[in-house]
């Protein structure tokens, strides 16, 4: 990369993902704001919604990567929770008001493993009231601010893994690995209801969001950091990085001008590779290797291939 100004830099890496490190008190609407002005780019947002009052890793999605986030969604997510048995609150979290308290002191670490044993897999999970889950068209934590209490209905979600790290008697640390909408404060409110003494989550680190970890995060001040020395560019994930799970389907010339133009491909060589893909979802690259385009498999005979996102302006 040649070297410059440091308001050229970014521009020349611009299309990507930063892994942040999100601080306590800082809402994910605000890490993104801080690095659209750092970044003097105006498209910027983000994957995976963090409390303000939790930290760890949170995907900011610059240029063209906000085109992807839908791919990015369903990635797992590994967390290190802190659960407060013996006290319940409105919220599920440490922010909330305290409704009961109850002493924990008789729970033992092998009560705890009992009872986390049977939140292990598949699971139906009720939304917390304070969240920001659409229910006729509001927001259920503007009802719950407003004192009210809506019917929601219960959602699925899979706890890969649910592992006890430490038990002080009052404190228990868990290790998380879940599915995509697991509210772990719910988790760590139903882990306290189902021990007898009720609890809450007491503090949350997001550990890793898909194959994105926080031992590569940066805060916002090595952001900072690194753009005044011209070096954030090497910290982006390229947007072929971020597909990887997408199976590739490699066009001619003549084909990536169809591509970089939303036009659907048919036939494809060598689609009988791609008969047996997932959602039929496959990158689209040229020749030498540069990621042209999204594109969907229509795996019923013709093997068409319709183009869903073009992520290239240009076949070159």
């Amino acid at each position: 990369m040649t070297s410059g100004a440091i308001v050229l830099e970014p521009r020349k890496s611009e299309d990507g993902v930063l892994i942040l490190h999100k601080e306590a008190g800082w809402t994910s609407h605000d890490v993104v704001a801080k690095v659209r002005s750092l970044l003097k780019e105006s498209k910027v947002g983000h994957a995976g919604t963090l409390d303000p009052s939790a930290t760890g890793v949170l995907p900011i999605l610059v240029g063209r990567a906000t085109r992807i986030a839908e791919y990015l969604v369903d990635w797992d997510k590994e967390y290190r929770a802190q659960l407060r048995l013996g006290e319940t609150t409105d919220t599920q979290d440490a922010t909330g008001q305290v409704l009961a308290r109850t002493d924990p002191k008789g729970i033992t670490e092998s009560d705890l493993h009992a009872v986390l044993s049977g939140f292990r897999g598949a699971q139906r999970q009720l939304p917390p009231m304070y969240s920001a889950v659409k229910i006729g068209g509001q927001r259920l934590y503007k009802a719950a601010r407003a004192g009210k209490t809506i019917d929601r209905a219960e959602r699925p979600i899979v706890i890969h893994t649910l592992e006890l790290v430490s038990f002080d008697g009052r404190d228990a640390i868990l290790r998380i690995i879940c599915s995509k909408g697991t509210y772990v404060r719910t988790l760590c409110a139903d882990i306290g209801q189902a021990l007898g003494v009720g609890g809450h989550l007491f503090a949350l680190e997001r550990r890793r969001v898909g194959p994105l970890a926080i031992e590569q995060a940066l805060t916002i001040e090595q952001v900072a950091s690194h753009l005044e020395t011209s070096t954030l560019g090497s910290r982006f994930l390229s947007l072929d990085e971020l597909l990887f799970e997408l199976p590739t389907v490699v066009v001619n010339e003549e084909q990536a001008q169809r591509v970089v133009h939303g036009a659907p491909l048919s036939p494809v060589v060598g689609r009988e590779s791609l008969s047996s893909t997932g959602r039929g979802v496959v990158r689209l690259k040229n020749e030498a290797g540069h990621l042209l385009a999204i594109g969907t498999h229509d795996r019923s005979g013709l093997g068409t291939i319709k183009v869903r996102k073009v992520l290239s302006l240009s076949s070159h």
